[in-house]
Order: structure tokens, then C-alpha cells, then sequence
């Protein structure tokens, strides 16, 4: 398939993206959900993002959800990307933006309300050009900024 000319170069590694064209609209395979979307700014970012996960820290692509829907009350959310356990726990949500909006307090305001529902072990925020993850300390009632997002096998 051909290459997007509207989606600009993120700070995460290339994949064989596959993007097709539908009614004029450009749509890019998601391959957790194994189909093809509407090729949005955050869209790109998440397919990079979950073929950097799985591509180069190995995390198992049968275990990340994409568009997992949470529910408070009557009001239906919707987490970008969810990495469960082998026991079907989360243990990490990922929240996506579009490269050329910056990430606020305001997203990790966002991410925690999903985690008060979900108690991920992890928190990752992502705009394709900056990343910023999180490891929660339930116990001191904290998190922790880590480096760099850990190999699977070290969560």
C-alpha cells in the first residue's frame, strides 16, 4: 500500500504502514482491531505507537486493545489503547494525541479518570513526537516518571 503524504514523521521508528483510499477518505490498517480506520493526526500516532510496542519492546500484540470502551454511570469512554495481563488485568493505558497538540495536564488529567476505572500498573501519554510514561504506586498513593517505556518482559 502506498504512504500517506499528509502525516508528518514521528519520533518513533517506521513500520509497513499499510493505508488504502475509501470514498476519497484515506483510511491505515489497525491491526489490533484488524481493520482499517479513518487515517486521522492521532490515529498515525497510535498505529505507530502500538507497532513500536510490539515491533521493539516485544509486548504481545494479543494482549493491547485498541478503543476500549469504559463505562461511569451513563457516560461511555473510550481509552486510546489498553495492555492487559495474562489474566486479563490492565496493566498499562496509553492515551494518544495528534502530533501538533502538546500534551497538558489536561491528558494526564484524562488518563487518570480511565484509570480510577481500570488500576493499570502503567501510564503512557503520547503525541507520535513526545512520550511520557508512568509507573503507579498505589501503596505511597504516587507515580513514578520513568525514562524510557520498559521491555515487555520488565513490567
Amino acid at each position: 500500500m502506498r504512504k500517506s503524504t499528509k502525516m508528518i514523521p514521528l519520533n518513533l521508528p517506521s513500520y509497513a504502514i499499510k493505508i488504502r483510499k475509501e470514498d476519497d477518505h484515506e483510511q491505515i490498517l489497525d491491526v489490533l482491531r484488524r481493520k482499517y480506520v479513518a487515517l486521522t493526526p492521532e490515529e498515525w500516532v497510535r498505529q505507530h505507537f502500538i507497532h513500536y510496542l510490539i515491533e521493539h519492546k516485544h509486548y504481545p500484540a494479543t494482549l493491547l486493545a485498541n478503543e476500549v470502551k469504559l463505562q461511569v454511570g451513563d457516560k461511555v469512554l473510550r481509552a486510546d489503547s489498553v495492555l492487559y495481563s495474562t489474566t486479563l488485568q490492565p496493566r498499562m493505558i496509553i492515551e494518544y494525541k495528534a502530533p501538533h497538540i502538546p500534551i497538558t495536564q489536561k491528558t494526564f488529567d484524562q488518563i487518570s479518570t480511565y484509570n480510577l476505572l481500570l488500576h493499570a500498573d502503567y501510564l503512557v501519554v503520547s503525541n507520535g513526537i513526545r512520550h511520557y510514561i508512568c509507573r503507579m504506586d498505589y501503596e505511597q498513593q504516587k507515580y513514578v516518571f520513568l525514562e524510557d517505556i520498559p521491555e515487555y518482559k520488565k513490567l
